[in-house]
């Protein structure tokens, strides 16, 4: 990774990511990288301060005045009333502005790396998009991305998202199968160097049905047997309800499950906040911290950062 820059989108001003930020950028002064952020400069203070978790911010306009060993901001204006609140649509066209001007610095910038802080989908996406994945992808013009939760011990990426259950089966497809999981095999050998070993599920319980169709015999089973012939190690259909296991995911760096929750509610088990989401696909890496607003929480200084903490390891790691 030839990274200079982190740019650090703050998301929705009421989530607990200041908090997150405050405690990560509290505890660590000195940094290898330039930190911008982008959002309200004075509600970010407010809840610093607040939260007993103030540092100095250095404002800047252009992400080149960007200094080191300081944070950096680009101020996006916010009228607030409170430094808390519920969650509206009201933050939409603050939320909209961070993400306009973030895109237009990291265009035909590769010395660049987005983390996003949290949005509600609910009320900034309005059901138009199905995450900020697919968000940001339309916004970068690319047809294809993919969503890498990563862990250094065990990585997981669903074939579809943040679609409902009954709609996951007929949204897999070979193609998608195949074409996902190249993607992340390039993503591993050009950014962390490293051939991996796949683990491929299947949709139904025990790989079996009782339907005449089978997903895993006219659609898993023939792309794992193309990935072979491309000489991907990928392997399956493996039953999701025992394959998490210590014996089985060992053997693997990446399991690749059909919908959402069947990969990522192991992976929480096992590692916690100790992952973060990465974006397979734009022309920029874009990772993000692996929890949501939070907004029950929110002013109570009690919110977990530890996948702020791995996301800023994981770049520092890999220069």
């Amino acid at each position: 990774m030839n990274t200079k820059y982190i740019l650090i989108i703050l998301g929705e001003p009421y989530s607990t990511f200041s908090e997150i930020v405050g405690k990560y950028f509290k505890k660590n002064r000195k940094l290898n990288k330039k930190i911008v952020l982008v959002g309200c400069k004075s509600l970010l203070q407010s809840h610093l301060k607040d939260l007993n978790c103030l540092f100095k911010l250095n404002e800047i306009k252009f992400i080149k005045q960007a200094k080191k060993n300081i944070v950096n901001i680009i101020n996006v204006k916010f009228n607030y009333k409170k430094i808390y609140s519920q969650v509206s649509i009201k933050s939409n066209n603050y939320i909209k502005k961070c993400f306009d001007i973030s895109l237009k610095i990291l265009k035909n910038n590769n010395e660049i790396i987005l983390i996003t802080g949290p949005i509600t989908k609910k009320t900034f996406l309005k059901k138009k998009y199905l995450g900020i994945t697919e968000y940001l992808a339309k916004k970068s013009e690319v047809k294809s991305e993919t969503m890498l939760i990563y862990n250094k011990e065990l990585s997981v990426s669903p074939i579809t998202t943040h679609i409902p259950i009954k709609n996951v089966a007929k949204n897999i497809t070979k193609n998608k199968i195949i074409k996902n999981t190249k993607m992340i095999c390039g993503f591993y050998e050009k950014y962390l160097n490293k051939k991996i070993k796949i683990a491929i599920l299947g949709l139904n319980p025990h790989c079996e049905t009782t339907d005449r169709f089978s997903e895993e015999d006219n659609i898993i089973i023939p792309s794992i047997k193309h990935l072979n012939n491309l000489g991907i190690y990928a392997e399956g259909p493996f039953s999701a309800d025992s394959f998490f296991l210590k014996k089985n995911i060992k053997k693997y760096d990446v399991v690749i499950g059909m919908y959402h929750d069947q990969v990522l509610t192991p992976l929480k088990t096992l590692f916690k906040f100790n992952a973060i989401n990465i974006t397979i696909g734009l022309p920029f890496i874009r990772i993000s911290p692996d929890h949501g607003p939070n907004s029950h929480m929110l002013g109570k200084n009690i919110s977990d950062p530890s996948s702020f903490f791995y996301a800023m390891n994981f770049i520092e790691k890999n220069k």
